[in-house]
């Protein structure tokens, strides 16, 4: 059966700031990770798509691990560090490298990119990955940036596995594969949603909460609409979600998190607005837009 971890509630999946020489700017992410714990988020997900992981070294990883951890320390917040590849050997070997650290939640694992796996393939990987992790496994189901979908048959095999509390279900849109999953998933596996557009109709269908990039701006808004869709009240849910929608499109019009980063350093929160290459910096204009969508839904 699946893992005993429970997962509710808005997760940030967060920025990895840079200062002036381009190394990770500490004190920043620290000062993210807190501000979204103390506006009411579950926890945080280092090293995530959003936090350019794969721009970063082995030392830049543990360090960012380590500050994220020392924030949901602090704060009895959960912790969930992205450790997959398109590898299973070497995912094997990320997430066992993170044993000990404290307070590790839950891993996130995506699936496999790029090689284009079997849907028994993508089974298979997460089983051995599962079994080599030493806390439960979050699957990330992201076909827009995998190029394979993890279906719903196949999902639900995942589900079943020991070692596994859920998925982040980034999929464009409330597809009939993520109401299967929602429908039949077993106790104790959860759904998050991964697309920030529809949290709040995926939480009202049987969701948890969310694992969701826009929160880096508006996060109480984010955290109390899917705290409505957790308790059932539609017409405030809604009202959130419809103030939010333009946040999240303003967020997202260039490659993320090139405008969360344009964004955060416009308010004075992260030293500079940079992404490592081949990522470039958002636009001023995307930026701009951006901020007057926050600035409407605040």
């Amino acid at each position: 059966m699946p893992s005993e971890l429970e997962l509710r509630g808005l997760y940030l999946p967060i920025i990895t700031p840079f200062e002036t020489d381009g190394s990770v700017a500490t004190d920043a992410l620290e000062g993210l990770a807190y501000a979204a714990l103390d506006a009411g988020a579950a926890g945080v997900v280092a090293l995530g798509t959003t936090g350019e992981s794969p721009a970063l070294d082995g030392d830049e990883r543990r360090l960012v691990t380590e500050v994220c951890a020392r924030a949901c320390r602090d704060r009895g917040a959960q912790l969930v560090v992205g450790a997959g590849t398109n590898n299973t050997a070497a995912t094997c070997d990320a997430v066992r490298g993170l044993d000990g650290v404290d307070p590790l939640a839950a891993v996130l694992v995506v699936v496999p990119y790029y090689v284009r796996p079997s849907q028994a393939g993508i089974v298979g990987h997460f089983e051995q990955v599962a079994a080599a992790s030493p806390v439960p496994v979050i699957v990330y189901n992201i076909p827009f940036r995998t190029g394979r979908n993890l279906e719903a048959s196949a999902m639900l095999e995942v589900a079943a596995l020991p070692n596994v509390a859920g998925v982040k279900q980034a999929t464009a849109g409330l597809d009939s594969d993520t109401l299967q999953v929602l429908a039949a998933k077993p106790a104790g596996f959860h759904v998050l949603g991964g697309e920030d557009a529809f949290l709040f109709p995926l939480v009202l269908m049987g969701g948890a909460g969310a694992i969701c990039a826009s929160s880096h701006v508006c996060t109480e808004r984010f955290v109390a609409m899917i705290e409505c869709g957790l308790a059932g009240k539609l017409e405030d849910g809604r009202a959130h979600a419809e103030a939010l929608l333009p946040v999240v499109q303003a967020c997202f019009a260039e490659p993320n998190p090139a405008v969360f980063k344009g964004v955060l350093h416009a308010q004075g929160r992260i030293p500079t607005p940079d992404l490592r290459a081949p990522l470039t910096n958002a636009s001023q204009a995307s930026v701009d837009r951006a901020l007057a969508a926050i600035a409407d839904a605040s």
